[in-house]
């Protein structure tokens, strides 16, 4: 138990210290708690208590992390609502009030509920319903104070999202990604020095491969950052921040890349750390090594200038991108010449050939992915 109290007091403290997802969540919170409380001393005072409760709940519905999502939520608990309480009003007048009418009604109402317009909130419309047909008797009068306390509720959870909007975080989601291709551009580098290093470290080696699968796990997570972020300057009463119709988009795009070339990436650790196991690593010729780790350096640099925040300048990209084509050409030339030069040994060729493959496919990955980037910008 204590645990828990340190974990979420550290947590709250961090909510203090700066804008994260941390505040946001505080902050949401607290405007649900504020928005909640009003709806329900509002419709106390306004209402009949048998249906003062669904203002604050309506407040609840109403206040998700974005302003979009809660627009949407709130316009498909109100039409569950208006669903529900129809199908009580006219069930109950209509057949009145019994034990087989309340199961057909049951019966209609989660038939009307599976209807994708009402996404989440379809189970509403039985619910509403219940209460309409039962504590209300399909009176209109009483359901005529249920619409009026859902009213209540939504325009409080509503005008807390206008009072205190969402924050915005374009910077810090490009950042992210920024951060993503300076930790690959890092790992490539990492490998070119193993390919150059007398004595590998194995155990680093593996470190790394166990870092790909972490890495991997990361794309999704800044993906699903990114697409709630492009969600969040819908309606947002919050200034844009400059750019960030360009910006979000072209970073998703850039995860993509990212993920694309992370396979070939994984392959080439995991094609060297086969080959330092086997012994064939120190057998590769001198000049091939040195040779392909400047092109994975070349590439690392071109994958630090794609994942920065600012702009990417094209022709500079395309030019170390054609560099790094260049350089690979003239590697896998010499490969070819060695292949055929006598006692040439077929286990070290098999672990050249995949390397080269690798970059290769590294490399077309990025040049098309970077074209998709752009288109975006």
């Amino acid at each position: 138990m204590w645990s828990a109290v340190a974990e979420r007091a550290d947590y709250l403290r961090r909510a203090a210290r700066g804008a994260g997802a941390e505040r946001d969540e505080v902050l949401l919170g607290a405007k649900t708690v504020v928005a909640a409380t009003a709806a329900w001393v509002l419709a106390r005072h306004l209402l009949p208590p048998s249906v003062s409760t669904f203002a604050p709940f309506t407040a609840l519905v109403a206040l998700q992390t974005t302003v979009y999502r809660s627009v949407r939520v709130c316009v498909q608990y109100v039409l569950a609502m208006a669903a529900g309480a129809t199908l009580a009003a006219s069930l109950a007048a209509l057949a009145g009030v019994h034990g087989w009418t309340f199961g057909f009604l049951t019966l209609v109402a989660l038939c009307i509920g599976r209807i994708r317009r009402f996404g989440q909130q379809g189970t509403q419309v039985a619910v509403v319903g219940f209460f309409a047909f039962s504590s209300g008797q399909g009176q209109i009068a009483y359901i005529g104070h249920l619409v009026a306390s859902v009213g209540i509720g939504a325009l409080c959870g509503l005008a807390a999202h206008l009072v205190l909007a969402p924050a915005r975080h374009t910077h810090r989601r490009q950042q992210a990604v920024t951060d993503l291709y300076t930790t690959m551009a890092q790992r490539l580098d990492d490998l070119a020095d193993t390919l150059e290093a007398g004595d590998p470290d194995r155990d680093h080696l593996r470190q790394w491969r166990r870092d790909w699968h972490g890495l991997s796990a990361a794309c999704e997570r800044i993906r699903r950052a990114i697409d709630t972020e492009i969600e969040n300057g819908r309606m947002n009463p919050r200034r844009t921040v400059g750019g960030a119709g360009e910006a979000l988009p072209r970073a998703r795009e850039a995860v993509t890349v990212a993920e694309r070339g992370m396979d070939h990436l994984r392959s080439m650790t995991r094609t060297v750390d086969y080959a330092l196991d086997s012994g064939e690593l120190g057998n590769l010729p001198a000049t091939f090594r040195t040779r392909f780790s400047a092109v994975l350096r070349a590439v690392a640099t071109a994958l630090e200038e794609i994942g920065q925040a600012s702009p990417t300048d094209a022709d500079r990209l395309d030019a170390q991108i054609d560099g790094a084509a260049a350089d690979l050409e003239r590697v896998q030339r010499g490969e070819r010449g060695e292949r055929t030069s006598p006692g040439a040994s077929p286990a070290v060729h098999a672990v050249q050939g995949t390397l080269l493959t690798d970059a290769g496919r590294l490399l077309a990955d990025l040049r098309s992915g970077w074209q998709n980037v752009a288109s975006t910008s």
